[in-house]
């Protein structure tokens, strides 16, 4: 690997591209990476791309970010997956005292699971907390060498500690990944190989300094560009790339196919005028989504401060990128997958599974139609009723 392809995270997931599709097969089988897959992840650095400098990362802009996890994703979406979200969850380090960050980042095969919040919660000790719950779909936790959890923070006197807006805080925990009891529970119809299982731990200590909130984007530690972006922002934008990089493959599948596939009682798929008009329909619906979603992060990217937060409007428009994206590779997706008929049905087909793993990831949260009515308010001048 050159010099030129050592600092492009795109070079790097196009090299290892064909070694993603050609083990796709042994992750679905596995519910997991294969671990020498992993291994080769690590090494091209793809886990490290939104990871602070000061704990080893590579702090890669956005834009740039998005290509590289819907290159990984075209080639498997289980691989898109992993990498968004380990890539994600490091963007929690700014958020940490420098030493902490280091010890739970700063390896070069570090990377941490965890799963959404929940009802679940921590007891206020001292030195830490006691820290109690199940929490759902980690995925990368069969590889990770730290987990996280998310909860409220109960008081030595039995109240629950509330944030400077007034609500209850949010406080995530980080501990070694052999601490957590991993439940071996994913079996879902799509993104079978990232091994999003359920875990649990019980009266866990977490000392203060392995602690922190994300819910609060004024109270991160570390500055930079990057980072101006919050963490859910930046999630986010992720998804929809495994959205777009999914659409890539199903869509460039369908032009090899057209090119030989006769059915039955006509021509040539690729000689037919209603192929030939939709083909370059979802060419344009594909690029203007992708084009849109890069743009507009890093217009949002050269405009953030290096300390303060984006405001409002720029997560919103973050947000409408990445839900317009996940919209339209959805609806590619779809396409292709009827156009290409009974080749599209049978497992092992360059479209059943990504089919399957599109529509694992329609039903995702960052997917909800909803997140168009949060972001219509804001365009209307009203404080949208869900906080980017």
């Amino acid at each position: 690997m050159d010099e030129l392809r050592r600092a492009d995270p795109l070079a790097r997931a196009r090299e290892l591209a064909p070694i993603i599709a050609a083990t796709a097969d042994e992750a679905e089988k596995l519910r997991r990476l294969p671990s020498a897959l992993v291994d080769q992840l690590h090494q091209a650095r793809l886990f490290r791309m939104l990871y602070p400098r000061s704990v080893g990362g590579d702090e890669v802009e956005p834009g740039l970010y998005v290509l590289a996890v819907a290159e990984l994703a075209r080639a498997d979406g289980s691989v898109g997956w992993c990498v968004s979200i380990a890539n994600s969850i490091g963007l929690f380090a700014p958020y940490l005292d420098r030493d902490a960050a280091r010890r739970v980042f700063g390896s070069p095969r570090s990377t941490c699971a965890w799963g959404p919040p929940n009802e679940c919660y921590g007891i206020a000790v001292p030195g830490g907390y006691r820290v109690t719950g199940r929490w759902d779909f980690a995925s990368g936790c069969r590889h990770s060498t730290w987990m996280g959890a998310h909860g409220t923070v109960i008081e030595p006197d039995g109240s629950l500690r509330l944030n400077r807006f007034g609500r209850p805080t949010i406080r995530t925990w980080l501990f070694p990944a052999e601490q957590a009891t991993l439940l071996d529970n994913w079996n879902p119809i799509g993104l079978r190989g990232t091994a999003s299982e359920s875990y649990t731990v019980k009266d866990l200590f977490v000392p203060e300094e392995l602690t922190g909130t994300r819910e609060d984007p004024t109270l991160r530690r570390e500055p930079g560009k990057l980072y101006a972006f919050p963490q859910q922002t930046l999630y986010s934008v992720g998804i929809a790339s495994v959205a777009l990089g999914i659409a890539r493959g199903m869509l460039d599948a369908f032009i090899k196919l057209a090119q030989k596939k006769t059915p039955r009682g006509t021509g040539r798929l690729a000689d037919n005028a209603v192929i030939q008009a939709e083909i370059a329909r979802c060419e344009a619906r594909y690029g203007a989504a992708q084009t849109y979603l890069v743009d507009t992060v890093r217009d949002i990217y050269d405009r953030a401060e290096e300390t303060a937060p984006i405001d409002v409007p720029d997560r919103a428009c973050a947000r409408l990128a990445g839900s317009h994206a996940i919209t339209n590779a959805a609806a590619v997706a779809d396409w292709t997958y009827k156009a290409a008929g009974v080749d599209a049905i049978f497992p092992g087909s360059p479209f059943e599974r990504r089919f399957r793993d599109m529509h694992t990831v329609t039903q995702q949260i960052q997917s909800r139609d909803a997140h168009y009515e949060s972001v219509g308010q804001v365009l209307l001048g009203q404080p949208p009723e869900v906080f980017f």
